[in-house]
């Protein structure tokens, strides 16, 4: 078990030194124990996140800057600077940042079950459809094309 230990996270640095490249977006991992995993994400304009689930974690998203359009089961959404956006388990969701410029926000899920696996393996790659196959192993299933 991963314990939570006090202090700060200053914004130039990440848990170990990681940065991932995730399609085209900046992942920097902010903290990880086994109830919580956060990160700040760099989403460059144009770059999304098909729609997807998360079967066994609830995930956040703190807008820091720019905009982000989500689709929540179906629905279309907006969020900017300041919105937090709630994405329960077993919800579909996709993320797209189609304002022109970049976003920036922190994302978080709870419990962090998979996803710090996943990120670590989805590192680089860019082809989407391995990324989809990896992702299904890691308890995120993507949504076949509307």
């Amino acid at each position: 078990m991963t314990i939570l230990t006090a202090g700060v996270t200053k914004a130039d640095e990440s848990i170990d030194d990681i940065v991932w490249n995730i399609l085209g977006q900046t992942y920097v991992p902010k903290t990880r124990t086994d109830e919580s995993f956060s990160w700040h994400a760099t989403f460059p304009a144009g770059t999304f996140v098909p729609p997807h689930i998360h079967t066994t974690q609830d995930e956040f998203i703190y807008v820091l800057e720019g905009r982000y359009d989500i689709v929540l089961d179906g629905q279309p959404a907006a969020a900017t600077a300041g919105d937090l956006i709630r994405l329960p388990r077993n919800v579909p969701h996709g993320i797209f940042n189609k304002s022109g410029q970049t976003a920036k926000a922190l994302f978080w899920v709870s419990p962090t079950a998979r996803l710090w696996e996943l990120f670590t393996q989805i590192h680089n790659v860019a082809d989407p459809e391995e990324v989809v196959r990896i992702a299904a192993r890691h308890e995120v299933n993507f949504l076949p094309p509307a």
